[in-house]
């Protein structure tokens, strides 16, 4: 037997048991409802995974919610792309821009009670089956929104409601209500090189 003939025969004895392993899980995951995502870390991406759930879901012509918090004063590539989908889509921005800009504490909770407004009825409503809650961790890392209300509307929301959480920490609470928690770690970044912030990639 040759060299190639024994490395193609180990590596079928090793896909072979990868693919039991698989399928076992596969078997084993009988619970059919929607999922809670939370996208956090210090890297870039969190957003741009969010969206490409909601492509996903577009996809499949499910009815999806966006809110955003934070971001929202400078036009993005993918609320251009939501606003021709606004059939599928709804699509609300808080629109105050990052919070070191405002520095304005009061009108910054002021926002994001408004905005939290909107968020809170999609999750109790069965007709959306995704709903982005984008930079969310922010309002309750700087105590903008209730904890707790946050928390108990994330868990009761209807059964077969998926949902995704973006933005840096959140706290043990939150992680705790998760169904998947990803991190998405830095190892470097574009901006701190001086590169400037690209159309199409960054917003």
């Amino acid at each position: 037997m040759s060299n190639d003939e024994k490395k193609n025969r180990k590596h079928k004895a090793a896909m072979e048991k990868q693919k039991a392993k698989v399928d076992a899980r596969i078997e084993e995951a009988s619970a059919e409802r929607g999922v809670a995502i939370l996208l956090t870390g210090n890297g870039k991406g969190k957003s741009s995974s969010a969206f490409g759930m909601v492509m996903r879901a577009l996809g499949y012509g499910h009815k999806v919610g966006v809110v955003q918090f934070i971001k929202g004063v400078q036009l993005s590539g993918e609320e251009i792309f939501l606003r021709d989908h606004s059939d599928q889509v709804e699509l609300y921005q808080m629109g105050t821009g990052f919070t070191w800009n405002t520095q304005d504490r009061t009108a910054d909770i002021a926002a994001a009670e408004r905005t939290w407004a909107v968020a809170e009825p999609m999750l109790r409503d069965p007709s959306y089956n995704l709903v982005v809650l984008d930079e969310l961790t922010y309002m309750i890392a700087y105590k903008y929104l209730d904890e707790d209300r946050v928390v108990s509307a994330l868990r009761n929301r209807p059964l077969e409601q998926s949902v995704v959480v973006t933005g840096r920490g959140g706290g043990s609470k939150l992680q705790e209500i998760m169904d998947t928690v990803s991190e998405v770690k830095e190892i470097k970044h574009a901006f701190k090189a001086g590169i400037k912030a690209r159309q199409g990639v960054d917003f």
